[in-house]
């Protein structure tokens, strides 16, 4: 059932669904939550279409936000409310539950808020995705104080990585991202390998598409749990493409090619083909929706800093330059394994520690291209050594 509502109220479009699920024959509700989908004209088929499968898994009211404030005077000074009801499994893409299309238009797009509140399923969950151009915090928009989690996807961004950091400084327990969830077959499967073969991880190496957020996020993982260097590599893709671990007994490689069957090797183990099949959006969204209560492990590795995964391989660290003549005022140093800082650090002494490779340093800047910083590394150790 399709209902169209012009100049509207969020009481007369509650009126409408209680009337909607009589002529049906199912007057309970029978939804477990309410998702809020924040997003414009452009976006909102695609996003009420992943909505719309997640709720096959998870039955809920959907509301979908769709904010037209107008381009002139007039039109920003006017307000209306109108609104598309679904009922039904049978039309279009209304899924398991219920579907409202809210288009907010003129003054009342800057209080979707106030137009929301009254659909809310009472007693129930309330979940707030941005799928594109999410606020700047979260958690302080008038939407996201209504939602007990709040779903952003920093892969829709302009700037991948620096909406990571945006999300660390402005995190808040109920937060968390897509492209965290993109991330959770690999951790099961890098998880379930060290289960196999107990040994402990020296360093790590994560290959993926060089503005890939689920690549950053992923080495983040590993270094907050591992407490290891762990090096970002830029591959051509699609997405994360591998992930290499360093043990005293040989390499654990998860490798990923195709964007489709990844083959993992483990030492003194033949190796074995795994399906890592990139996901669609609707399957990400239930995902997510099957747990309400705030992600821990996504806190622990957003917060753990982004300047910690930028450094050169730890495996093959960048050669130290020659020594200068006798008498030198000033020792070639190591500072390039640091994490492509060397112009911020004082010079290093005579003999450089063999624990500076680990040391991640403080002032890198968050860019996940290493090969790059390791070469500039080069190019400033030659520098020094010719002066």
């Amino acid at each position: 059932m399709n209902i169209d509502l012009t100049d509207t109220t969020s009481s007369r479009i509650n009126a409408e669904l209680v009337k909607a699920r009589r002529s049906l024959g199912s007057p309970a509700m029978g939804m477990v939550l309410t998702l809020v989908i924040v997003t414009d004209e452009g976006n909102h088929y695609d996003s009420l279409k992943a909505a719309s499968g997640a709720s096959k898994e998870h039955p809920s009211r959907i509301l979908v936000v769709v904010r037209r404030p107008g381009r002139s005077p007039r039109d920003r000074a006017q307000h209306r409310l109108d609104a598309e009801v679904r009922v039904g499994s049978d039309v279009g893409e209304a899924g398991s539950g219920e579907t409202v299309i809210l288009r907010l238009h003129g003054e009342l797009a800057s209080h979707a808020h106030s137009v929301v509140l009254p659909l809310l399923l009472p007693d129930a969950p309330v979940v707030v995705w941005w799928p594109e151009d999410a606020p700047v915090n979260p958690s302080e928009d008038p939407l996201g104080k209504l939602a007990q989690r709040r779903i952003t996807d920093a892969s829709c961004t302009e700037d991948p990585v620096g909406a990571l950091g945006l999300r660390a400084s402005t995190y808040a327990p109920g937060d968390t991202d897509l492209a965290w969830t993109r991330v959770t077959p690999w951790r099961s499967m890098l998880a379930a390998s060290l289960d196999q073969k107990h040994a402990t991880v020296n360093s790590a190496v994560v290959e993926g598409e060089e503005y890939n957020p689920s690549s950053e996020l992923l080495a983040l993982w590993l270094a907050e749990r591992l407490r290891v260097p762990v090096e970002r590599r830029i591959s051509e893709g699609p997405g994360i493409t591998g992930v290499r671990l360093e043990t005293a007994d040989g390499q654990i490689c998860l490798d990923r090619a195709n964007g489709s069957l990844a083959e993992l090797a483990v030492p003194g183990q033949p190796d074995r083909h795994v399906a890592l099949q990139r996901r669609s959006t609707a399957e990400l969204l239930a995902e997510e929706l099957r747990r309400l209560d705030p992600d821990e492990a996504y806190a622990e590795a957003i917060s753990f800093g982004m300047n910690r995964i930028s450094g050169p391989d730890p495996a093959h660290p960048t050669p130290s330059a020659p020594a200068p003549a006798p008498g030198p005022a000033e020792a070639p140093g190591d500072a390039s394994a640091s994490g492509g800082a060397a112009g911020d650090q004082q010079p290093a002494p005579a003999e450089p520690t063999g624990d500076a490779a680990a040391e991640p340093s403080g002032e890198s800047a968050a860019k996940p291209p290493a090969v790059k910083s390791r070469s500039r590394s080069k190019a400033a150790s030659s520098k020094k050594a010719a002066k």
